[in-house]
């Protein structure tokens, strides 16, 4: 896994604020109140108030096949502008998570301004970021290692008896 951090003050490339909100998207929101309770108590400007809504989940068939709609999927979004005097930043922070937790959207969205910050980045870089993508790495390579444990190999019975066929009477 790659991590992405900002070094310039001026993001031409999506691709490392991309990576981080898919990681905050999918933090804990134990979390995420933890490291930003207190900043998250400030009069932030609401762009955007937190509302919940439903998205249609697509799929493919066999990963690589024709599309086809999932089902639904209940997601919480806002956009906020934080309290400057508080957070240190005026950056615009967007904040998307899977369910009904308002709460849990505005901290990703604050989350979400203060790394845009080129001077806040690298602290709440290392603060957030970096734990939380080890965490989810972590649980991702369980999960992986829990399901190759109960793989089945349908052609076991053929390697065994040495035919790559499956029939034991040829020659």
């Amino acid at each position: 896994m790659e991590l992405y951090p900002v070094t310039g003050t001026a993001m031409s490339d999506n691709a490392p604020r991309q990576h981080w909100l898919g990681i905050l998207a999918r933090a804990p929101v134990d979390f995420l109140e933890q490291h930003l309770s207190v900043l998250a108590q400030g009069s932030h400007q609401w762009l955007r108030p937190a509302e919940t809504g439903l998205v249609m989940v697509r799929a493919r068939a066999g990963g690589t096949g024709q599309r086809f709609n999932l089902g639904e999927a209940t997601v919480t979004r806002c956009v906020i502008r934080p309290d400057a005097a508080l957070t240190g930043t005026q950056q615009v922070g967007v904040g998307y998570v899977l369910g009904c937790s308002h709460r849990q959207a505005l901290l990703v969205a604050l989350a979400d301004a203060l790394l845009q910050e080129s001077e806040l980045h690298a602290h709440w870089y290392d603060v957030l970021i970096a734990p939380l993508a080890q965490m989810q790495a972590q649980a991702s390579a369980q999960q992986q290692a829990q399901t190759q444990s109960t793989r089945v190999e349908f052609f076991t019975v053929a390697r065994e008896t040495g035919s790559d066929r499956g029939d034991e009477d040829a020659p």
